[in-house]
């Protein structure tokens, strides 16, 4: 699980990057802590700045999902948390 905390505004993209949404999420645990380093991910579910989302990790999984085998991805976002029960 991470939170989006930023997103990338970019005026030159690779090809597999073009018309995708890039967002700087940080790795989170259940209280929403930080708990690693962020990164970038591609949004490929709607998520905005504050969302908690869940992430894909794993680029063969990724470009599967965005129906682009030969895209340079390796994180994407799946999913937006609605709510965390403890």
């Amino acid at each position: 699980m991470a939170k989006v905390i930023g997103h990338v505004v970019s005026t030159v993209k690779t090809d597999s990057h073009q018309h995708l949404k890039l967002m700087v999420v940080s790795p989170v645990d259940h209280k929403g802590q930080s708990v690693a380093d962020s990164f970038i991910a591609v949004d490929h579910a709607q998520a905005g700045i504050g969302d908690f989302v869940l992430i894909m990790e794993e680029g063969g999984s990724a470009r599967q999902l965005l129906e682009n085998p030969e895209g340079a991805v390796d994180a994407i976002i799946v999913g937006v948390v609605d709510n965390i029960e403890q």
